[in-house]
């Protein structure tokens, strides 16, 4: 199981919000590059990226900050979400040197987008899922439509999506533990790998989800765990690694 450390870019920093609202949002640095240098010298071996302007306006615009992260580390394996709407995006995206765009609001609005995008980046798409209770919200977060996640996650398995990204945003950014449970349900109904995303605290949240992962939990997305150093990311990729 991967430990994938998060990087939210906002207005071209490095940030941390609360349940995704933007107007509580910690700043952690102005260096977008220099943030994955940190997380390249704790031992990451993939990144996962936010543009969190972008996920609002419906269109990259934090692309500099991670066309100089992807220049830096050509080798390192970047999955970026946030304003992923067109082909066009996903086409410059992967141009850049990113490995997986992760599709999320456009994915629950326009279904037909992702198999589009499937069959033209096979292999190189990902669909984000953001549940509050089990149901699929969409635009930042603001908008909880009456759509189960677990079936539309199944849905986007048959168009050929490398893998599902799954956040609990009632725990995202609240240090309160992520949600194993719900997790592993959907990592258990079908078989392309899921990432868990949301509340991961400490190496409890870890060896919860490590406990589960062979049944189909790829990686672990962290933020502000690793940030506020209530998580080493060095010290939780050796234990997934044992």
């Amino acid at each position: 199981m991967l430990i994938i450390p998060a990087i939210d870019l906002k207005d071209g920093a490095c940030v941390r919000l609360r349940q995704g609202e933007m107007d509580d949002a910690t700043v952690f640095g102005d260096d977008p590059v220099a943030m994955a240098s940190r997380w390249v010298d704790a031992g990451c071996r993939r990144l996962h990226l936010v543009d969190l302007n972008g996920a609002f306006a419906g269109k990259p615009l934090n692309a500099d900050a991670v066309r100089g992260i992807t220049a830096e580390y050509p080798d390192l394996p970047v999955q970026i979400g946030g304003g992923i709407r067109d082909l066009s995006t996903i086409e410059a995206y992967l141009d850049s040197g990113v490995s997986w765009v992760i599709i999320g609001t456009k994915a629950v609005t326009d279904p037909d987008f992702v198999r589009e995008a499937c069959q033209k980046f096979s292999g190189h798409v990902i669909v984000g899922i953001d549940a509050r209770d089990g149901l699929v919200a969409t635009d930042g977060w603001a908008k909880v439509t009456d759509t189960q996640a677990i079936s539309l996650a199944r849905q986007f398995e048959q168009d050929g999506v490398s893998a599902i990204v799954y956040t609990d945003i009632a725990r995202d950014g609240m240090m309160q533990g992520v949600n194993v449970e719900a997790t592993r349900q959907l990592a258990n109904s079908m078989s392309i790998p899921v990432i868990a995303s949301g509340g991961i605290t400490n190496m409890d949240d870890i060896r919860a989800l490590k406990a589960v992962a062979r049944e189909g939990i790829e990686g672990a997305i962290t933020g502000r765990a690793i940030y506020e150093g209530t998580l080493s990311l060095s010290e939780a990729q050796s234990y997934c690694d044992e």
